[in-house]
Order: C-alpha cells, then structure tokens, then sequence
C-alpha cells in the first residue's frame, strides 16, 4: 500500500463548501490541507448536474463568494456551466488543485484518541491522515433513486437527472418523468418540445413563482468591473430582499398567503385547462416544501404532447407504464426527478469518533444533531460544512458556508492558543443548542404547512432548514465560545507520538 499521506487539514469535497474552506484556510495562513475530490475535477453538484436547463435560484451576485464576486455573470440567475466555471477560475486563482487528490473518494474516517488524528481512507485504500477533518460534501450529491416495482423489465433508458444520459436521444421518444422537484421543472420544458409523448407523475404539486430572470446587459457588467462598489450596493441590496423572505417562513403564514395569490396568478395565467390546473394546484400552505421559480413549467404541462398523470405506477412493462388506474403510458425513456438523499445522506459513510461511536449509526437512533450544524460531540477535531439545520430555503446557502469556514478556522485557533491536540463541544452544549432550534423549527411552515418534505427525516423532524435569520447565524458563528468546547491532550505531546 502506498503510504499514508500527512496534512494538518484534510477537507472531503471540491464544492463551494471544499473550495470556500479551503481559500478562507489560506487567507487565515493555514496551508498544510489536503482536498479529497472523488471526481476528475473541482465543482461538486454544479459539476455533476449537467441535465438541460440546470440553474441557480438564487440570483448569481448572491450565489458565489463575497470575498470573489464575478462582474462578468451573464444572467441573473447563473446556469449550470456558468457557475461551474466560476467555481473552476476560483480554484485555479487560489492554486487549490496543488492541494487536491481527485479521483479520492472517501470511504471511511476514524479518529485515533492515542493519536488525537483522523485518518480517512479512500475506496481505493489509500490512507490520509490529518489533525482536522473537515466535511464538504454538501447534502445533493447522492441522487434518492426510487424504487419503482418491476422497474427491471424495462426495455429502455433509466437515469436521474443528476446522472443524465447525454448518449440517449431524446427526441421523438416517448418519456416518463417521475417526480416533479427543483431539477424537473427545469429539464422538462427543454425535452418537452423535441419528444414524442412525455408523461409526468406527479405525486405532489410544487408552488411554483414567477422567475426574474434575465440577460444582465453589457454596460452593467462593465460597470460593476469599473466600479465594484455598485456590485458590492447590489449584492447588499439583494441580501436584504432575500432574508425579508425568512419571515413568511418563521410563523408569519399570512405573508406565505400573499405568495401564495401571486403563483396562483402564475398557474392560472398560463394553465387554461381547469382539470389540469386542478392538478397542478397544490394543497398545502407554500413553504412547507421547496418554493420553484420557472416562467417555462406551466406552459410547458399545457403542450398537447405532455400529460401530467396523478396516479402513482402499478406496472412497469418493457415499453409502457401502467398507473394506479390502469392507465397504460407508452415509454421509450424513464428519467427521475426525485432529488436528493438528505436528511439521511450520512448513512452512506462510516465516520468512526471517540470510543468507536459511529456517526450513522448515532444519527439513525437519535437524529442528525449537532452543534451550530458545525460540531458533533464525541467527534473532536471534525467540522461540517451545510451540516443539519444549516439549509436554507429563501437565502444563497454560500452566506453560510463563509460563515462555517470562518467558525472552523476559530475552533483550530483556539485549540493552537492552548496547545491542544483536540477540540470537542461539549454534549450538553450540543443539546441545548438542539432543543432550541427544535422549539424555533416547531413554529415555522416546514412543520405546520401540511405536507411532507426531504426537509424532514423519518421521524418527521426538521434536521435541514435554518429557522430564521442569516444575520443571526452570522452573528452565532462570529467567534467560538471556549465555554462550549473541551480542549484535549497537547498538540505537542501528540506531534512526538506521531514523530515517533
């Protein structure tokens, strides 16, 4: 086996969480980190979600760093490729690919109390070891493929859209859309005009919103690259619109009403049908699921080529869907826009911390909880990036990746100040910090919306969404609290072990 590799930082993941953590660590004068990337390049979902019509919805001055803003975005809303470059130039400017082992993916992670160092291992084997770990995977990277009964008797192609098929020709076939979520509401109205038939099972109607997208002219391009303050008044001004949205969200449905009338507007404008608009009306108070913004979705669902079918699928034939009604669907193509595994995401790595306490197995029983969605007790010296109760659902979640990369930066400070080899929060820190964001969440539209949502995990608690303000987490993760931390060993007693 090749040798294990040394660093005192090993961060999993080339995402903006990887790559943010990874500039803020060189900013701070930390550059003994190593980058695990599983793929051949940096960019994380922005990468690997290469479906038709992939965008932001948050608006692009707000989607990337404050710390790198990009005057030259071509569109309010970014595309896929747009943001993927941005991430690439944003690599390449602070020489992160000298820092990255791509084709690394991580199979495991253990901490060693003798030691007080993690050791990750890749699934080829090879070993990294390192003082602290920091996760970056993000929470969309695993696509939640269904199980669909009988679904290995199809004669043709499957895939998730975060896994498109670029070889399979779509035009002139018949396709099968299952789920109706973030991704689908975007690639739908690009494959709808170039197919034969496509039938859309939809198991949920989205509220779907009016988006403001559109060409950002070559003048103000030029003048943000002139002036950066008028980019920086933009960006400040964008803030404060998208956090005013936190409010509608956090106990206050009256304003969700309001929103609701105008994407009602927005169906019945472009949705004349009244059977279909009574399908694509959804039942439950917006905010309890994902809100989408598209301008293309409703017209799309009203082509005469298209069928939204309401039924779920009882039979899976060679060439056909059979629905619950006994609808037969003729299908040449099976494409799932069924998201992400999220709240349970974790279940898929083996995360070994103090003692042999393993991460999934702690988070199947007690839920995903930690400290400020950073921490984990029992787990010393491993920080999250986007971890539980850090999403977001009206506000760039990159606000709080700065936000994070910054506190971890304080957290390994504070362990240097005093010599430490470890640093780990505290258990009833951690609870504490649980049981009132739980008591936040209980008031907010995930939990009283009346639906059900990858927001929430098998037991129906909310173990994604940040309840309330940004600025507030801005302010909790400003500075670590020693108070709430254990510092353990000496970092120098645990360098001569390692020497030796």
């Amino acid at each position: 086996m090749v040798q294990a590799e040394r660093a005192k930082v090993i961060i999993v993941g080339t995402g903006f969480s990887g790559l943010g953590m990874a500039i803020q660590l060189k900013n701070a004068g930390i550059t003994d980190f190593v980058i695990l990337e599983k793929a051949d390049d940096v960019g994380g979902t922005w990468r690997d979600n290469t479906y038709p019509g992939c965008a932001c919805d948050i608006q692009s001055h707000m989607y990337s760093f404050s710390y790198e803003p990009n005057p030259n975005w071509t569109r309010a809303f970014s595309g896929q490729q747009e943001i993927w470059d941005y991430l690439r130039g944003v690599a390449d400017k602070y020489r992160l690919r000298d820092h990255t082992r791509f084709g690394a993916e991580m199979a495991s992670a253990r901490w060693d109390s003798d030691d007080q160092e993690w050791t990750v291992t890749g699934v080829d084997g090879q070993q990294y070891i390192g003082r602290y770990l920091v996760s970056g995977v993000g929470a969309l990277h695993i696509p939640n493929v269904p199980d669909v009964p009988g679904i290995e008797n199809f004669g043709g192609a499957v895939f998730h859209s975060a896994q498109w098929d670029h070889d399979v020709e779509l035009a002139g076939k018949n396709v099968i859309v299952v789920g109706t979520g973030a991704s689908a509401i975007q690639f739908v109205p690009q494959i709808a005009p170039d197919v034969r038939q496509l039938t859309l099972f939809q198991r949920t109607a989205p509220w779907v919103m009016p988006k403001p997208d559109h060409h950002v002219p070559g003048f103000a391009k030029t003048l943000f690259r002139r002036i950066p303050a008028i980019q920086r008044l933009l960006r400040t001004l964008l803030y404060v619109f998208l956090e005013s949205r936190a409010i509608g969200f956090n106990g206050h449905p009256a304003l969700m009403r309001a929103a609701e009338r105008i994407a009602k507007w927005h169906l019945n404008r472009a949705i004349k049908d009244p059977e279909l608009r009574a399908k694509l009306t959804p039942d439950y108070t917006m905010g309890c699921k994902r809100v989408l913004q598209a301008n293309d979705y409703y017209p799309a669902l009203a082509r005469e080529n298209v069928d939204v079918v309401t039924d779920g699928i009882a039979e899976v034939r060679p060439h056909s869907i059979v629905d619950s009604a006994g609808v037969e669907h003729p299908a040449d193509v099976v494409i799932y826009g069924t998201g992400f595994h999220v709240t349970d995401a974790f279940d898929y790595l083996e995360v070994i911390g103090t003692d042999g306490a393993d991460l999934s197995k702690l988070w199947r029983t007690e839920g995903m909880t930690t400290h400020k969605g950073i921490t984990v007790a029992g787990f010393p010296n491993l920080f999250f990036l986007l971890g539980p109760n850090t999403g977001l659902g009206h506000m760039s979640v990159v606000f709080m990746i700065e936000s994070q990369a910054r506190y971890v930066i304080d957290a390994i400070k504070l362990a240097e100040r005093h010599d430490a080899a470890a640093i780990d929060v505290r258990p009833e820190v951690q609870q504490e910090f649980q049981g009132d964001i739980q008591r936040k969440l209980a008031k907010g539209i995930w939990t009283t919306g009346g639906c059900t949502s990858w927001y929430l995990d098998a037991r129906g608690v909310n173990r994604t969404i940040w309840p309330g303000f940004t600025w507030r987490y801005w302010l909790t993760t400003r500075k670590v609290k020693p108070a709430e931390y254990q510092l353990i060993g000496r970092a120098a007693d645990a360098r001569e072990e390692s020497a030796a």
